[in-house]
């Protein structure tokens, strides 16, 4: 017990440390000697847990995206229609929480990998959230459910990056989900300030 304890107190520094030094200097410049400097973790200890520091980086992102999954589940199930906001916003809080995170995971720092990540493990969830949805409601969506999960993702992630990276976001997170929920009810014609076509 005491072990398992120590062994997460290591990663959870290590982690840290990570994403500090990846906010001061970015990831490429980094070593792992800057990492266990800074989390003041043995170098042997980094070794008996990560491969090297692009590993420790998907460590982090993997458990970042698991948070995240916990917290979007309720969210999810809590409608069999979808489209009320719920995921949305609980993702804008997770991200609050986690901005340092969220911030260099949504920039691509470590070649794009985690950002990578992150988009597939979205897209994916989302894809079959979007399956299961269309036949508990008997219906058939009128554009491929990947494509649909890709684009909605898209959009949702390049909202979220544009939200993290302000010290005080200028919208409040139910304020954004409430824009997107408009958007993905009405479309970007109508957001755009112009009425449907008679």
């Amino acid at each position: 017990m005491a072990e398992d304890r120590r062994t997460r107190r290591s990663r959870r520094a290590l982690g840290a440390a990570l994403v500090e030094l990846v906010l001061e200097r970015g990831f490429t410049a980094l070593t792992v000697e800057d990492i266990t400097e800074r989390a003041d973790v043995a170098r042997a200890t980094f070794y008996a847990h990560f491969r090297d520091k692009e590993d420790l980086f998907a460590r982090v992102t993997a458990d970042l995206l698991a948070e995240l999954g916990e917290r979007l589940a309720p969210a999810v199930a809590d409608s069999a229609v979808g489209f009320t906001g719920k995921p949305v916003l609980e993702m804008l809080r997770h991200a609050r929480e986690e901005r340092d995170l969220y911030r260099i995971v949504l920039r691509g720092e470590g070649d794009g990998k985690p950002l990578r990540m992150f988009v597939d493990a979205c897209a994916r969830a989302t894809a079959e959230e979007f399956r299961a949805r269309a036949e508990r409601n008997a219906v058939k969506p009128r554009i491929d459910p990947e494509l649909l999960a890709r684009v909605w993702v898209g959009e949702q992630l390049a909202v979220l990056r544009w939200w993290v990276e302000q010290d005080a976001p200028s919208l409040p997170a139910e304020e954004v989900v409430r824009m997107l929920l408009d958007l993905a009810m009405r479309g970007r014609y109508w957001a755009s300030g112009f009425e449907p076509p008679a």
